[in-house]
């Protein structure tokens, strides 16, 4: 949710937030893109109206896992982002193949160099997507590139988790038009904003 307030360009306000460390970088990766965040108790409100950098800072996306589902944020508010592949999983490895073979499909142009991935595409294209197994990242990084492409993007196969819908409930508070979270099968119809 937080990487989705990116997409607006507005103030969002998120309540009952947690105090977690992950919160905590993922905060701190906002302010670094150019974003005017703020912490109240469990209040974080966010305005992301100025982003100022497609770059998110490489040290603390190796902090966080969850960092990489700014890819689909950013390619829906800006086109662009050059991203490093994520850390701070205590599982191991654990690839991000199926986020970038989906955002391939939606006309995404990706470069990998020296450990960063520069993703571009002049115009993000709605599609069918199926993930070779339910992944969270990946169906929330379709989730969120989806949101302003042109056309309806179907993710078959995706998570169920409770994030994902939550993730779909703050992108239609927004003003986008996803359905379909908590089942194999999602539906994402483009807007404008």
């Amino acid at each position: 949710i937080l990487a989705a307030t990116v997409i607006n360009g507005k103030s969002n306000i998120l309540l009952n937030a947690p105090k977690l460390r992950d919160v905590e970088i993922m905060e701190k990766i906002l302010s670094e893109i150019g974003c005017d965040v703020r912490r109240s108790e469990d209040i974080i409100s966010v305005d992301s109206k100025d982003i100022s950098s497609i770059k998110i800072p490489e040290g603390l996306v190796r902090e966080m896992r969850s960092s990489i589902v700014l890819m689909g944020a950013m390619l829906s508010r800006t086109g662009e982002v050059i991203i490093g592949y994520p850390g701070g999983c205590e599982l191991g490895p654990r690839p991000i193949d199926l986020h970038l073979k989906a955002l391939r499909q939606m006309g995404v142009e990706i470069e990998e160099s020296h450990g960063f991935l520069h993703c571009k595409a002049k115009k993000l294209k709605g599609c069918d997507i199926q993930l070779d197994y339910p992944s969270v990242g990946a169906t929330e990084n379709i989730m969120l590139a989806a949101t302003k492409a042109d056309g309806t993007t179907t993710i078959r196969n995706a998570a169920r988790e409770p994030e994902i819908i939550d993730l779909q409930n703050f992108i239609n508070f927004i003003g986008g038009k996803v359905c379909g979270a908590g089942t194999s099968v999602i539906r994402v119809d483009g807007v404008k904003e």
